[in-house]
């Protein structure tokens, strides 16, 4: 099997690329960061000192972050279920949403994430708050946008919605989603329910433990 995948099944960034792969049903194997496999992540910080997750292995070539991967998957081993539009247009719609998931929501959930990992003296409040501001605005935009929509960008599930799934799934667990965002609630269940995704939920369950925030009983 050519295809390799580093990374952990808790991880969001690992989802958001598994999502790809499953959506296809695209063969690889999968390589589990978790310290049970220390050989694994050995190997992994040696093809990629930076140590950021997920990453993917092709024959002789590597391919770094997540939007990478399934940009390199659509190009490389494509499916029917077409990740990125053939409309240069549609693509483009497509990839600036990816940027908005990753960057104002996947990023600032991530910060509180890592800001509770912290010892409690190295701790940053105006990071958080500033991040929690971001999440309610990010919301509320997302929550105009998805009127009238089933996926991000239209009717076709895509790259966005990959990076939008576990940007909304652990979003809701750091700094719940409000309740007037009726859109937003009701695309982040779609994204529960679309297989791909389901499947990735499921693989990360074990692992809910870890979360530092306290996953909820739930989802």
């Amino acid at each position: 099997m050519s295809l390799k995948l580093f990374g952990h099944r808790f991880s969001s960034y690992t989802q958001k690329a598994l999502t790809a792969l499953y959506e296809n049903d695209t063969p690889f194997e999968f390589l589990d960061l978790s310290p049970e496999h220390p050989d694994i992540y050995a190997e992994f910080a040696q093809r990629w000192p930076i140590r950021k997750f997920p990453l993917l292995v092709d024959g002789g070539r590597q391919v770094m972050e997540a939007t990478s991967i399934v940009e390199y998957l659509h190009v490389h081993h494509p499916g029917p279920s077409r990740l990125i539009p053939d409309d240069p247009d549609a693509a483009l719609e497509v990839r600036m949403l990816d940027r908005f998931f990753d960057n104002y929501i996947h990023a600032s959930l991530q910060k509180i994430v890592f800001n509770q990992l912290r010892p409690e003296a190295d701790r940053d409040p105006y990071g958080v708050a500033e991040a929690r501001r971001m999440l309610d605005t990010a919301c509320a935009w997302l929550d105009g946008h998805m009127a009238g929509r089933e996926w991000a960008a239209g009717d076709t599930f895509s790259l966005a919605d990959c990076a939008a799934a576990p940007a909304l799934f652990y979003a809701d667990w750091t700094h719940p989603i409000g309740r007037q965002y009726g859109n937003v609630h009701a695309y982040r269940a779609r994204l529960l329910q679309r297989p791909s995704f389901a499947r990735c939920v499921e693989g990360g369950r074990p692992y809910r433990s870890l979360f530092p925030l306290g996953a909820p009983d739930r989802d």
